[in-house]
């Protein structure tokens, strides 16, 4: 399914967590200091049709309950044409989880959506490389893609099947918080995005050359930064009920044109109203 410049104007609504708000693609001229494959891909529609809008709700760390709750009747009161929904990432990671209740919550989100004829774009969850401790994830991960991609059948949605991208095999496509994609993940994403789309785009893909090899020492390093800077504070938060996210809004809360980065210059992009 390809995008039609030439009809209706293109509406594009980013719904969804972290992955959407664009951690890890750093960018201190941006709401929240951050890009991300959503302004990536909402660059490159706009310079193909300038009458492309584009609103980016998705907040970090956020749950798939509290998107449903916060972000799903604003983006479907601005009567998109294409809403990109990313969720229950950070479900996946929670010590408890009733995978089947997160399942049925998520189709029925995704049958909301599809049900007022706009097109969906769904993504699976990526193994995330965290550690060998939390390689457990991977089979609930699993599961949870198996049902992304049925339900991406069922309901007649684009799907960017993450999971599958070799590239994100290096670890240089992931921040030092080994949960986010970095700006090279970010690109790649934007890219494939593009692609699933059917859109005419000028990114290319990283180039990133061949790995740097490590030794034992260094990995060791690296793993215990990682446990100190990362995880430590993660687990923290968790312990005390709040989100890295609580006190952030919406990047782009409001339809607009899409902020190109060459016309920023070093100044701070105004959050339209509505943030």
């Amino acid at each position: 399914m390809s995008l039609n410049v030439n009809t209706e104007p293109l509406r594009f609504v980013a719904v969804g967590d972290s992955f959407t708000e664009g951690v890890g693609d750093r960018d201190l001229r941006l709401p929240n200091d951050c890009r991300g494959w959503a302004d990536r891909v909402a660059e490159e529609l706009f310079r193909n049709d300038p009458r492309t809008r584009y609103a980016n709700l998705a907040v970090r760390g956020r749950r798939l309950h509290r998107i449903l709750d916060e972000q799903l009747d604003t983006a479907l009161a601005m009567e998109p044409n294409l809403i990109s929904f990313h969720a229950g990432g950070n479900d996946l990671l929670a010590a408890r989880l009733d995978l089947g209740a997160l399942i049925r919550r998520f189709e029925a989100s995704v049958a909301r959506i599809a049900g007022t004829g706009t097109r969906v774009l769904l993504f699976t969850e990526y193994n995330v490389p965290l550690s060998p401790v939390l390689e457990p994830l991977k089979l609930r991960t699993a599961v949870f893609n198996k049902h992304i991609r049925r339900i991406a059948a069922d309901y007649g949605t684009l799907l960017v099947d993450h999971w599958c991208f070799e590239h994100f095999q290096d670890r240089r496509m992931w921040a030092p918080d080994r949960l986010h994609m970095s700006t090279p993940g970010h690109e790649y994403m934007a890219v494939k995005v593009l692609e699933v789309l059917g859109a005419a785009h000028s990114l290319r893909t990283p180039v990133l050359g061949p790995p740097q090899q490590r030794s034992r020492a260094e990995i060791i390093a690296d793993d215990a930064a990682w446990l100190r800077r990362d995880v430590a504070p993660w687990f923290s938060r968790r312990l005390r009920g709040v989100s890295s996210g609580d006190h952030l809004g919406a990047r782009w809360p409001a339809l607009m044109p899409a902020v190109l980065p060459e016309r920023l210059g070093t100044s701070k992009a105004p959050v339209p109203p509505g943030g």
